[in-house]
This record gives structure tokens, C-alpha cells and sequence, in this order.
């Protein structure tokens, strides 16, 4: 394996762990902590929000001091510092060591994706399809998160499930470092000569200004929606489905597939098969865009999305199914843009806060999501939610259709 490809694989590792270990407590709180400390999921479910608050804060200053400082050297204190505080969270004896155990877990988190996508983008020119590529990798940490952690808790306890995970990031933290230690006594040098291309775009200053506000509305919008249906799916599921959901069951059962299937656990493999199709659509849109560029692919994922939460008001059964699998296609599909255009207008020399950014405004949006399924679903149901996603993906086609034909490029890629 060259160097290029190595060091791409340590990007996507550290992409997959990123999103495994802010989930792991997910699992912790539900199958093994509800009991061995005698309190209720809700009560827990207390513990982890610092953290999650820490994954979006601390995004931007990691990006500053990886612009300053190092972004290769940024990766291994990401990957030994997320691996240390996991496996100091395996030795908590309290609830409150516990919540401070994830928020530092959460500090470290906040690491990659201002880091690595600065990283992805700069490296490589085939920007989209790695950008995409390295999407999948985090989805995997997202759906391997309640199966590795599940499988632990089985077989060696819910401590297992921080220490083992941690100590494997450790590990993979101290390869990288051997691996790339000599990248880091250059990379300065190159950050200072991106400095002085970036300073030949001061011509293209309005125009950025006016392309940056399209990305972060976009990008803040984008983050309701993709939270809004990927929390709510199995709910949606689990009222629109219950006829094919109750077939599939009784089949499986009369065909001695299901001994224990039920209605949860098909709507469940209904959600889950979702998802894994959905996801699929990065590797898509990754290539489109290497070949024809943000503003049409992202034009094509929010008219998918618009036309798909319309048609799924009012069904049902299989056909809200297959609508379903629709606007999923276009949640996830469009994942990877705003990454792309980043990469392509940020200079080289501010490129991981620029990221950095993104991501809180990002993930301030994922937390406003939740407070308006809540909100909408009570009052009015899921049919004017998904009006309300319909009208978001409709913004975004109309800011995206203002954005030029031809994008500006502040700082090229290189091989």
C-alpha cells in the first residue's frame, strides 16, 4: 500500500471512530447501565448531552489550532486523546464521572471533521469521491455503534465497550504518528505557502462572502432535515408500515425464518435497509460532483428531497416505503456538497476552521431538529412535518440556484 492510499485509510478509521465513540453510551445507558445502576434511560440520557454540546463547540478550535499549529499532528492527538478519555470513561464509578468521562470524549471528537475533511480536501484532486468515501466510513461507525457496543456489553461488560475501542485508538493514534511523523516537519512550510496564493484572491473576496452565506444557510438547513428523518424514520415507520410490517412477520414465522420476529423488529430491518441503500448515494453524488461541479448536483438532491416529503404526505404501506427510500437518497446524497465546496473556495491556510465552522453550525442545527419533530409531530402529525421538510428543501434548491455556474477555487488541490 502507497503512502497516499495509508494515509487515507488512517483518515477513514478515524472518520468511523469518531462517530463509534460518541454513540457507544447510547447502547451503555440502554442495555446495561438502566440496570446496574438503578435509573431510568431519561435520567442518563442527561449525562450525555455535555458531550454531544462539546462534538459541536469545540469543532472551531480545533480547527484554529490546526491551521496554527498541525493538522497531521491535530490526527494523533485526536486519535490517542478520544482513545485515552474512553477508556478513563470504562473506569467511572458514578453518573456524573460518566457525563464528565463523554464530554471530554466529546472534546476529542470535535477534532475530525474540521481536521480530516481539511485534510481529504487538500491531499487528494478527486475531491468528491473521497469526500464520499470517507461519508460511508462515518455512516459505519454510526451503524456499527449498538452492534460492537452490544456485543461487548455480552461478553465482557459495559466497561469493555469504552476501554477495548479506546485502546484500539490508541493504537491506530501511535501507527499514524510513525507513519506520518516526517509530513509534520514540512507541513508548516506548505501552510505558509497556501498563505501567500490565498493572498492573490482578494479580487474574489465579495464573491466568497456571498458563496460563504449560501454554504452555512445551506448547510444549517441541509442539518434539520437529514436529523429530522433519520430520528424520526422509525417512528414514521412504525405507524405508516404496521400492514406490510405485520405480513413480513407472520411470513418469516410460517417460513421458520422469525422465530421471535414481530412488528418492532421487521419496522426496525424496514429503517435499517433504508438507511444502508440511502447511504450508498454519497459514493454517487461524490462522482457527479468531480464531473460536473456543487451547483447542479446539489440543485438535482434538493429537487429529490422537495418532491419526496410532498408525495409522502398521506401514504402509506409500501408505497410511503419506497417514497421513503426517496427523500432518504437525497438526505444522504447531499452530505458530502457542502464539504466539496468548502474544500474548493477555503484557502489552504484557513481551510480547517472554515470546517471548523461548518460543523457548529452544523450541529446547532442537528439540536434544533430535535425540539421541532417534537413540536410538529404533537400539534399537527407527521404529514405537515413533512410539508415543513418539503418547504426546507425548496429553500435550499432556490439559494443553491443562485450560486455562479463556474465556483472560484482559493486554494487548488493537490496530488
Amino acid at each position: 500500500m502507497n503512502r497516499d492510499r495509508l494515509h487515507f485509510l488512517f483518515l477513514n478509521i478515524g472518520h468511523f471512530l469518531d462517530h463509534l465513540f460518541t454513540l457507544i453510551f447510547a447502547t451503555v445507558a440502554a442495555l446495561a447501565l438502566i440496570h446496574e445502576w438503578n435509573l431510568s434511560y431519561g435520567e442518563l440520557l442527561k449525562y450525555a448531552t455535555p458531550g454531544f454540546f462539546a462534538f459541536g463547540v469545540f469543532s472551531y478550535p480545533a480547527g484554529w489550532l490546526a491551521d496554527k499549529w498541525s493538522r497531521e499532528g491535530m490526527m494523533v492527538v485526536f486519535f490517542i486523546g478520544i482513545g485515552l478519555a474512553s477508556i478513563a470513561t470504562g473506569f467511572a464509578a458514578t453518573p456524573l464521572q460518566v457525563g464528565i468521562g463523554l464530554f471530554v470524549i466529546g472534546m476529542f471528537a470535535a477534532i475530525y471533521h474540521p481536521v480530516g475533511l481539511a485534510m481529504v480536501t487538500a491531499k487528494w484532486k478527486n475531491t468528491g469521491m473521497r469526500l464520499a468515501v470517507n461519508g460511508v466510513w462515518g455512516n459505519l461507525g454510526v451503524a456499527s455503534a449498538a452492534l460492537i457496543t452490544g456485543y461487548l456489553i455480552d461478553n465482557g461488560g459495559w466497561r469493555m465497550a469504552f476501554i477495548l475501542p479506546g485502546a484500539f485508538s490508541v493504537a491506530v493514534g501511535i501507527m499514524y504518528w510513525i507513519a506520518r511523523r516526517d509530513e509534520m516537519t514540512t507541513e508548516r512550510a506548505a501552510t505558509r505557502q497556501a498563505e501567500g496564493s490565498a493572498a492573490a484572491m482578494v479580487d474574489h473576496r465579495a464573491l466568497l462572502v456571498r458563496l460563504s452565506l449560501i454554504v452555512f444557510l445551506t448547510t444549517a438547513i441541509s442539518s434539520i432535515i437529514f436529523q429530522s428523518t433519520t430520528f424520526a424514520l422509525p417512528k414514521i415507520f412504525d405507524e405508516r408500515l404496521q400492514g406490510i410490517a405485520a405480513f413480513a412477520a407472520t411470513w418469516l414465522r410460517d417460513h421458520g425464518f422469525g422465530g421471535k420476529a414481530d412488528v418492532a423488529t421487521i419496522v426496525g430491518a424496514f429503517a435499517f435497509a433504508v438507511f444502508a441503500i440511502a447511504s450508498m448515494a454519497q459514493l454517487v453524488v461524490g462522482s457527479l460532483l468531480d464531473k460536473y461541479g456543487a451547483r447542479p448536483v446539489f440543485m438535482g438532491a434538493a429537487a429529490v428531497q422537495l418532491v419526496f416529503f410532498a408525495l409522502m404526505a398521506g401514504s402509506r404501506e409500501l408505497w410511503a416505503l419506497v417514497i421513503a427510500l426517496g427523500f432518504m437518497l437525497g438526505a444522504f446524497g447531499q452530505i458530502p456538497i457542502n464539504d466539496f465546496m468548502i474544500g474548493k473556495m477555503a484557502s489552504g491556510a484557513a481551510r480547517a476552521r472554515v470546517y471548523g465552522i461548518r460543523y457548529v453550525v452544523s450541529f446547532t442545527a442537528l439540536a434544533c431538529a430535535l425540539p421541532l419533530i417534537s413540536l410538529v409531530y404533537e400539534r399537527w402529525g407527521f404529514d405537515t412535518l413533512f410539508y415543513v421538510l418539503s418547504g426546507s428543501a425548496t429553500a435550499i434548491f432556490v439559494l443553491v440556484a443562485c450560486l455562479p455556474r463556474k465556483m472560484p477555487v482559493a486554494a487548488p488541490a493537490t496530488a
